[in-house]
């Protein structure tokens, strides 16, 4: 199977031509309006890679909302074993409502996120959203080598716990896939983060 999107090297010469085409700023990033982009999409289909190099192109800001959750109030794993999926969803909706006051942001949501009417609505309103997308059998190869690299920070995902983590997400993109085909699909399978970057930034016109 592919590992294309994993790979973090120099962009492909189409790439590269696309960016030398674009307007850039003094400071080499692209000169835009103030307007947000917000990344959705399930687990594993390169939300925070994607939304980093993004946001270098942008000149944006780039935030994790799993990140900002954890400064607040610790573990991902943590929250759901002492407090339940209920209060991690109140803390996701608290934390969309913050970055719907800011601009200039590339927002890498969780993979429930922009599930969550009220979060939804908030973070719609600021700007663009774009949902990554990926087959399953990519989706836990990806997940699975991330908790399986040795030097990363260990990477727990509570809501595949079980057994049978492929049923798993098959079960849930299957209950998120209304939701999720609500946003423009950019698909991530075979491609590389700087790729994936690019076409958003021809999406944003």
């Amino acid at each position: 199977m592919s590992h294309a999107f994993e790979d973090m090297g120099i962009p492909t010469p189409s790439v590269r031509l696309l960016l030398r085409a674009m307007d850039f700023t003094d400071d080499g990033s692209q000169a835009r309006s103030a307007d947000n982009v917000v990344l959705t999409g399930f687990m594993g289909t390169g939300k925070s890679t994607v939304g980093r190099i993004l946001a270098g192109l942008l000149g944006y800001e780039f935030v994790d909302t799993d990140t900002v959750i954890e400064d607040l109030h610790g573990p991902i794993p943590d929250i759901f074993a002492a407090h339940g999926e209920a209060v991690f969803r109140e803390f996701e909706l608290a934390v969309a409502e913050d970055l719907a006051r800011r601009n200039q942001q590339v927002i890498g949501t969780g993979g429930g996120l922009m599930l969550q009417p009220n979060a939804a609505r908030a973070l719609d309103a600021t700007g663009t959203v774009f949902c990554l997308v990926a087959s399953v059998d990519t989706i836990l190869e990806r997940v699975m080598g991330q908790q399986a690299e040795p030097d990363s920070p260990e990477v727990q995902r509570p809501l595949l716990a079980g057994d049978d983590p492929k049923q798993r997400i098959t079960e849930l993109l299957t209950t998120r896939k209304a939701q999720y085909d609500q946003f423009t699909q950019v698909e991530t399978e075979g491609r590389t983060p700087n790729e994936v970057a690019a076409e958003i930034v021809l999406l944003l016109g």
